[in-house]
């Protein structure tokens, strides 16, 4: 693909907001004849939501979409501050959940409910579970699509191999496991710490293993007091603990996952684990040359922890991906997001192409298409954990409110970094989730 304006505006990610909005031109919601787009950058996944756009593109030559990368951290930022100043691309890519609750009590995006109620075959081709974190109070408010990302423990077997072991079966076995791989100057884990969310996956796990579905449900619903319930200091004390036994890469906190520096230790066995979302497998396989087709990268469930609560079919992770409507966005816009929606997302060749990529995209009745694919045995996996856990929760980064979601990233930096005890983070966390 020729260098774009895709391209180039996703190179800019560290550009200053203001100066990104101004240089979108004609992305703002009431100019031109076609509607914007902005999503995430970053291959393999850049390539499959470009190539859905622009088989749209040539299907409808009157009714064009202008689509507008960046990176994931950039992203967040910048998608907040155009919606907020009323200037957002017509279709906004999100994950649901809290950041869209907020969208849609300030008006900022459209209620899809009565379209796809006109649209049933749409919605009746997506897995029923994509629609939870689509919905506010009844109402559809997006598009759900792509694929179905649990957060999945990876493992390089060339190392386990070179240390003699197995891949740990409880939290105990992670904490043995530890001070073996260092012996051999291998880090435990690989862990892009700047990035703040990927540390946020290992407290969840933790919360839902030790406290079960029920911890996990009344930090979403916001309980009082919540995250100082005992299981969720428990939970927290043993990321500490993980910390202090140096069961990550030295320098964790400045590795970013928007590099994938993370994934390059893994598959470089710099590193032996790593806890990271199922699209993981298909960035390892993109880069990693033979590591992935030799059969060197391991995956499992996050292991039980020793008299924990949980159910250890139980995954977190993101049900899928959203797209929204921009409400300032003009009619024909509007028209033609919702054209893309119907004609555009989830087709034939993005499904097969998320499959070649090891995803599981959330069409129904791609089984076939899973099990014949030379990725097979991943996908298998992925499929099953989505389909088989009876509790399928939601990143706390998106299901959260935006400001929760801030604080929570914040302090999840300062208890990786020992700056703040268990305690203190609960009440940091308390004052600004609880009812």
């Amino acid at each position: 693909m020729a260098i774009s304006r895709r391209t180039l505006l996703g190179l800019a990610a560290g550009v200053p907001v203001s100066a990104a909005l101004a240089g979108c031109g004609s992305s703002g919601p009431g100019s031109g004849t076609g509607a914007t787009y902005w999503y995430l950058n970053g291959q393999p996944q850049e390539g499959v939501r470009a190539g859905a756009v622009d088989a749209f593109n040539k299907a409808n030559s009157k009714t064009q979409i202008k689509d507008t990368t960046f990176q994931n951290d950039a992203y967040k930022t910048k998608i907040k501050t155009a919606i907020g100043a009323g200037k957002a691309p017509t279709i906004i890519w999100g994950w649901g959940g809290g950041t869209l609750r907020t969208y849609v009590e300030a008006g900022q995006v459209e209620d899809l409910t009565s379209w796809f109620d006109q649209h049933s075959d749409v919605k009746k081709r997506l897995f029923p579970s994509s629609f939870g974190a689509a919905t506010v109070d009844g109402k559809i408010y997006a598009m759900p699509c792509e694929t179905v990302q649990p957060i999945i423990l990876f493992y390089n077997r060339r190392v386990f191999e070179k240390i003699g072991a197995e891949p740990p079966k409880s939290w105990d076995d992670i904490m043995s496991l530890v001070p073996k791989f260092l012996a051999k100057d291998i880090a435990p884990f690989s862990l892009g710490g700047q990035s703040r969310w990927t540390n946020m996956m290992w407290l969840e796990f933790l919360f839902d293993r030790i406290g079960g579905a029920e911890l996990f449900q009344s930090i979403i619903e916001g309980e009082k007091n919540a995250w100082s319930q005992p299981d969720a200091i428990k939970a927290l004390t043993k990321v500490q603990d993980l910390v202090r036994a140096h069961g990550f890469v030295k320098g964790f906190s400045s590795i970013t996952a928007d590099s994938n520096a993370d994934q390059a230790l893994l598959y470089t066995d710099k590193a032996a684990m790593m806890l990271h979302g199922a699209w993981s497998y298909g960035i390892q396989k993109n880069d990693g040359k033979k590591f992935v087709p030799s059969g060197a990268l391991g995956y499992m469930t996050f292991p039980p922890v020793e008299g924990g609560k949980g159910d250890p079919s139980d995954t977190v992770g993101n049900p899928a991906q959203y797209l929204s409507i921009s409400s300032k966005a003009s009619a024909e816009q509007k028209k033609v997001a919702k054209d893309y929606f119907a004609t555009g997302v989830l087709q034939d060749e993005e499904v097969k192409k998320w499959i070649d990529n090891g995803s599981v995209p959330i069409r129904l009745g791609t089984e076939k298409l899973l099990a014949s694919s030379e990725s097979a045995d991943f996908l298998k996996f992925t499929y099953d954990i989505a389909s088989k856990a009876k509790v399928f929760a939601q990143s706390w980064d998106q299901a959260l409110s935006p400001t929760a979601a801030e604080t929570l990233l914040d302090n999840i930096v300062k208890l990786f970094q020992l700056s703040v005890s268990p305690k203190q983070f609960a009440d940091n966390l308390n004052a600004v989730t609880g009812k």
